[in-house]
């Protein structure tokens, strides 16, 4: 068994109003720079739709995520290295500019400039991008709130098989909110997809990131990651991606979409996982079953040994005790509320979801039932506004059990808690029915509906004292699977600790060279002497 703590984070649906602050917030920090212009790490989609990119969702279309091949075996949707050489300069499963949407400016010279005359003077629509005027077609949140949902909201790929049963009338269409970032993998298809080795998953967090330097622009990571959440930066020629915030997260603090949640929907935890068990999980065969597979891989912060073996194994004791206190275990493992989003790409996501409890679609046939019982709070479960089946279809590979029991443990909380503070008889037998006990009720009314600051986000801060035994492990630049018979590319391996230091020859100079045969330069540890290559800009001659 190999332990190792992950970073992640759960998203409580029902409380998303859908008002972009997080993707407000992100685009600011993150992606406001040239070459950007069209990204957003964190956005929030109205569901049924399309998406950013459009239709992202729709795997035979863009080959994201993995397969299992005629034995079994773990291989990438869009083909391994020989596929990837023949196509090298020319990506057939990439998605274009127009999916995501050409970000658009106007020309507001027109208005402030435009000489006196018979005609109110307009603005139109400039390319972001290219600088020439544009049709406004499609953007990154064309069909929000059900925009043209007639038109759109049918080709939403989560529909496929429930087009019949879902009308979109305006009176009878649904719809919710899914904000979404990067899932940080377990098993990323993003990082196995990059040739150049430039994408890593870091063995301390479990947090994906890129490597500049390594990244030579093939873009392969963009159409390798199912959830299209890595982005080619068109002015500096590289891939850029969600980065968890990592500098916050390192310091304990929660990432900026969650710092900024005005719903207070986001949950920040780790958990404990056995680094060994998640190639099995992410093969198992049945795609409905890949749920539980992913459970099965997370340890039991609590158990005694596990908490042992995770000590042993170099975990630091603040951050065994933080995965004790973790609310994404809460709500994920313990009380089993919280669903992977499209677990059969086989990636094993680390952001989860609690799907929403929607009101009851047919009010006369939800008045059929006794409201003299209030206690009778599944009766409707079936009849919800947003359809079960297509719920599971985005959280359960299509399995409706699993969502229709979530949704029974939601709706005995609020039966439960209802009954408790209005002071009225509450059914001895309903936390049972739902495979809980009145504590698991309580306890989850307080972390969905009342959970303060330092429980909704338990983040231990990075130990610095790690990280040159992280370096020298080599483990930084590798995802935790690359391992022999693991599912990674493989490469030459990150630079050694040493690599970021001079050397004991060329101390004084601050210069050394690296395992990448260029030779760098370490500002730290130059005393003023000897030369400084890159540090200064070249003389012009004469």
């Amino acid at each position: 068994m190999r332990i190792m703590a992950h970073v992640a984070m759960v998203m409580n649906l029902d409380k998303c109003i859908g008002c972009h602050t997080c993707s407000v917030t992100c685009k600011q920090t993150w992606t406001n720079r040239p070459g950007m212009e069209y990204v957003y790490y964190n956005n929030v989609e109205t569901k049924p739709g399309l998406g950013y990119p459009r239709r992202y969702e729709d795997q035979e279309q863009w080959k994201g995520g993995w397969s299992l091949d005629r034995k079994g075996r773990l291989r990438l949707k869009a083909g391994g290295r020989l596929r990837k050489l023949l196509s090298i300069f020319y990506n057939p499963d990439l998605p274009p500019i127009d999916d995501f949407g050409d970000p658009w400016t106007y020309n507001y010279q027109t208005l402030t400039e435009a000489p006196a005359g018979t005609f109110n003077p307009s603005v139109h629509a400039i390319s972001s991008l290219t600088g020439r005027d544009m049709r406004l077609r499609w953007g990154s949140n064309w069909d929000d709130d059900l925009a043209g949902s007639l038109e759109i909201a049918r080709d939403d790929p989560n529909l496929a098989g429930l087009q019949d049963r879902v009308k979109m009338d305006f009176e009878q269409v649904f719809m919710f909110y899914l904000p979404r970032i990067c899932e940080h993998c377990l098993n990323p298809s993003c990082v196995a997809s990059c040739p150049s080795g430039a994408m890593y998953k870091r063995a301390e967090d479990g947090i994906v990131l890129v490597d500049q330097d390594r990244c030579r622009g093939w873009r392969f990571c963009v159409s390798g990651c199912p959830y299209k959440k890595v982005y080619f930066n068109h002015r500096t020629g590289k891939a850029e991606k969600c980065t968890f915030c990592y500098p916050r997260t390192e310091l304990g603090l929660p990432t900026i979409c969650s710092e900024t949640c005005v719903g207070r929907l986001r949950y920040l935890g780790l958990f404990l996982y056995d680094a060994d068990a998640v190639l099995p999980a992410a093969a198992v065969p049945d795609p409905q079953q890949l749920y539980e597979a992913q459970l099965s891989v997370f340890l039991d912060p609590e158990d005694p040994q596990v908490q042992a073996e995770a000590a042993r194994q170099g975990i630091a004791a603040d951050w065994i005790e933080a995965a004790r206190r973790s609310p994404v275990y809460a709500l994920a493992v313990r009380h089993r509320v919280a669903l992977p989003l499209h677990p059969e790409y086989r990636t094993l996501p680390m952001v989860w979801y609690i799907p929403p409890l929607s009101p009851v679609a047919d009010v006369v046939h939800a008045a059929g039932y006794d409201p003299a019982d209030p206690d009778r709070v599944f009766a409707t479960i079936d009849a919800l506004r947003i359809p079960i089946d297509y719920l599971a279809n985005l959280f359960t590979a299509g399995d409706p059990d699993v969502v229709r029991a979530v949704l029974r443990k939601l709706a005995a909380i609020r039966a439960y808690m209802r009954a408790k503070q209005l002071d009225l008889p509450v059914d001895p037998a309903l936390p049972g029915s739902v495979g809980a006990t009145s504590v698991d009720l309580e306890d989850l009314y307080r972390l969905l509906a009342i959970a303060k600051y330092n429980e909704r986000y338990v983040i231990p801060a990075a130990h610095v004292e790690d990280a040159g035994r992280l370096a020298a492990q080599h483990e930084q630049l590798f995802c935790s699977l690359d391992t022999e018979g693991g599912p990674g590319m493989g490469g030459q391996g990150p630079p050694t600790v040493e690599d970021f230091h001079p050397g004991t020859d060329s101390r004084a100079s601050g210069t050394f060279h690296g395992r990448d045969g260029r030779t760098h330069f370490n500002l730290l540890g130059w005393n003023g002497q000897g030369s400084a290559p890159h540090l200064f800009p070249p003389e012009s001659p004469g």
